[in-house]
């Protein structure tokens, strides 16, 4: 299939996009339009380069409209690259995208962009939003992603929009991820694949879709299994999707139906002292379960040929189980070891989330005064119910904290939350050359906490707010676009985080809540300028410059003691993320070559005294017994690397065989805990990886494929904090005197080399 950019006649835009959500830019060829030759099909092909502006879908605008560096990765490269799951496409792809991995397993990153995250680790304040065919999966308790949940086998593209964009919604203060799922009109065919190799990985996957006139359906699914490259660290992944729709020449309707059961094992952060042998798990076991049901129904109708009403109504339902191993922080040692003071003890965590919701959209095209505008109107409803219990179980000294001991409820939790949203866009064109968008939403969002064990966590807030925002696009030449754009965003407390914001009763997450003050809301405010272009006919390149300012931002900040994930919620005053971008994609014959460089500046711009017992340059500042630390503006804020490198290049030999390698290279990030950056231990080092995948098709329906991760066996860090290691007995056992207690850097080792060979057979029933 060619790709080209294609102006659809305003009389000739019918139907709206089944995909994930509303898509300014239609990039396909004529002859790719499906049986119904209904664009709204348009973004569910392998190859499309789309905008998502909005939850739902738009009639379609060209990219020389559209004021930001929006990035996309087609289904093409998917197939191509075969990732691991989605996170691993973004981190090899996109520009601006490095992973910090705090948990070991392989379906667990935080994924940061502009030094903004969507993270399925309990504590990680979020900035990026994360939407699925539409459906914003951001989790309602603490707004984590679970990116085990989202299939990588039925992902027909994704595209990144950076910055904040009012229209989709909280949360979105660094930007949105749309994921736009296959159908059987765009992806006809039966395949089966299977691979294995490294770390007992193994994988099985299929697919299946197809089409009559009017009528698709589209199936999908893969089971995962591996020990892990380290100690105690399996994982097993799950996961269905299933879609049927009905599209004609004005109408597009699809239901879908999402299921995923996963079980990953995690090996948690180091000491440096432990870094000799860097399989070791600190304590274990550590896992999380998650069981989903996702079901979306979304529907676009023209009511005319410039008038496009669409609408989503969907419900998702995630069950989480999570096992924390951990030390304990009120571990006496002039006590003797025993019940009630021992040096271990495990957190139990069940959290059942339901989120139904929906969205009605009106799209449409008026002339006002001989200027072309494109005019967007949308309401969308979201609640979220959580049940949330927390059971304590003591484990006793060793770092196997297997137990029989009774495991006693601490906390049980209700919260329901429940957010109204109306929001509105608008592209005039000024004149042939110049474009602008204006666009606004107001929301109206409430949090209930209900404590079911007392009173303590009862609390009702609300959160009320306009944001604005605004963007002019140049094109001196149709190769050739300017663009300047500013928008604010907004980010309320999540239910966990008002649930632990007192410095003076820190959290071991999720293992710890108290009745504490309400925190801010976060606000964001971004302006971004950039130029993008292409030569000839198979290179692209962009160029672009960001800043924004965080008003009230709330960072975790770590308590240290003896368990590495104590800490707090706090607004933090003024934080800022600023930087730059460059990249570029071209084809030569039969070589494929993309780069890309960001320097990301993430820095505090507020003076602040935190606690951070485990930090070299801590003094009592604020008491005689408290161990504070100074932060300035300027200071860097901890898990953002300053630049990051991406190279990817693939020659075809034949048509029939292709190999490709990428590289990807961070430069330091400094650990939590250093947020002064003085601690003794400096930054976590950066670091080069280099990749490497190839497909050889063969006997007309087979193709073998192979990738080796880590090339060249570095050994290397994502992520790191302050703790204080109290296995410092002879043999890293504990010492319960104490005395040989010591604070030091705790850092999440790198997966090392790793190889995997499988093979595909197409059953040939496409087209």
């Amino acid at each position: 299939m060619s790709l080209r950019w294609v102006w659809v006649p305003e009389a000739k835009r019918r139907g709206g996009s089944s995909a994930a959500a509303m898509i300014l830019l239609l990039a396909v060829s004529p002859t790719a339009f499906c049986a119904a030759d209904n664009p709204a099909a348009v973004f569910e092909l392998p190859e499309v380069n789309a905008v998502a502006t909005a939850p739902l879908p738009g009639i379609g605008l060209p990219l020389q409209q559209v004021p930001g560096n929006i990035q996309t990765l087609s289904g093409k490269q998917i197939g191509a690259q075969r990732p691991l799951d989605a996170t691993d496409l973004l981190n090899r792809n996109l520009g601006s995208v490095n992973i910090n991995d705090t948990q070991g397993s392989p379906f667990q990153p935080d994924v940061n962009f502009r030094g903004f995250t969507a993270s399925p680790v309990l504590g990680t304040p979020q900035g990026l939003s994360v939407f699925v065919d539409g459906v914003r999966v951001n989790e309602v308790f603490a707004d984590t992603v679970n990116w085990d949940l989202i299939p990588e086998s039925a992902i027909a593209n994704l595209t990144l929009v950076p910055a904040a964009n009012p229209a989709f919604g909280l949360g979105s203060m660094g930007g949105a991820l749309a994921v736009n799922t296959k159908s059987g009109f765009q992806f006809p065919g039966t395949s089966v694949s299977a691979y294995g190799g490294s770390f007992a990985r193994r994988d099985l996957e299929f697919e299946s879709g197809g089409h009559g006139e009017r009528l698709d359906y589209f199936i999908s699914g893969n089971a995962f299994q591996e020990s892990g490259w380290a100690d105690h660290n399996p994982g097993k992944v799950l996961q269905f999707f299933g879609k049927t729709g009905y599209q004609d020449e004005r109408t597009d309707l699809d239901l879908s139906y999402t299921y995923a059961d996963t079980h990953l094992g995690g090996n948690q952060t180091i000491p440096t002292s432990w870094l000799d042998t860097p399989t070791q798990t600190y304590s274990w076991p550590d896992y999380q379960d998650d069981r989903m049901h996702f079901v979306n129904l979304k529907a676009s109708h023209y009511l005319a040929d410039d008038l496009l009403l669409a609408g989503d109504v969907h419900e998702r339902l995630v069950n989480t189980g999570i096992f924390n191993s951990n030390v304990n922080d009120n571990f006496d040692p002039t006590l003797p070891v025993g019940a009630g003071n021992q040096p271990t003890g495990n957190a139990i965590n069940h959290i059942q989330q339901s989120r139904p919701g929906g969205s009605l959209q009106l799209n449409w095209l008026p002339t006002v005064a001989g200027h072309k505008n494109d005019l967007t109107a949308g309401l969308n409803y979201e609640f979220g119910a959580t049940r949330f219990s927390q059971y304590y179980q003591e484990a006793g000294s060793s770092r196997d904290t297997g137990s029989t001991a009774p495991a006693t409820l601490q906390v049980k939790l209700h919260t329901a939350t429940r957010d109204t949203g109306v929001y509105l866009t608008d592209n005039f064109q000024v004149d042939r050359r110049t474009f602008l968008t204006l666009s606004g939403r107001y929301d109206d969002a409430t949090e209930d906490l209900e404590d079911q064990l007392g009173t303590a966590l009862n609390g009702h807030h609300r959160f009320v707010r306009f944001n604005p925002a605004a963007g002019l696009t140049y094109n001196p030449t149709p190769r050739l676009t300017g663009y300047v754009s500013y928008g604010e965003g907004t980010r309320v407390p999540t239910p966990i985080e008002l649930s632990c914001a007192d410095p003076n009763a820190p959290c071991s997450l999720p293992n710890g809540f108290s009745g504490d003050p309400d925190l801010k809301p976060v606000v964001s405010k971004t302006w971004e300028a950039g130029v993008r272009g292409r030569w000839g006919r198979g290179t692209s390149w962009n160029a672009s410059l960001f800043r924004t300012r965080l008003q009230d931002d709330i960072q975790f900040i770590s308590s240290g003691g003896g368990s590495t994930s104590a800490g707090y919620f706090r607004n933090v005053g003024k934080t800022r993320r600023q930087g730059a971008e460059l990249g570029a994609e071209s084809t030569l014959g039969r070589l494929s070559l993309s780069a890309h460089y960001s320097l990301v500046l993430a820095t505090f711009e507020t003076p602040l005294i935190l606690s951070s017992p485990d930090n070299s340059s801590a003094a009592p500042i604020t008491c005689p017994a408290c161990a504070d630390i100074r932060v300035m503006p300027g200071n860097r804020i901890p898990g953002v690397p300053r630049h990051n490198f991406k190279l990817r290049g693939e020659y075809a030999f034949t048509k029939a065989f292709s190999v490709a390698l990428d590289a990807q290279a961070q430069t330091s990030q400094f650990a939590r805990g250093d947020e002064n950056n003085l601690d003794v231990n400096g930054p976590v080092p950066g670091y080069v990886l280099v990749n490497a995948n190839a497909r050889y098709d063969f006997a007309g329906h087979w193709r073998l494929f192979g990738k080796i991760d880590n090339l060249l066996d570095s050994r290397y860090y994502t992520f790191g904090l302050l703790s204080q290691d109290v296995f410092t007995a002879p043999g890293r056992t504990f010492d319960p005197t104490g005395a040989s207690w010591r604070s030091e850097q705790f850092r999440t080792v790198g997966t090392p080399i790793g190889g995997w060979l499988g093979v595909e057979y197409d059953f040939g029933d496409k087209g």
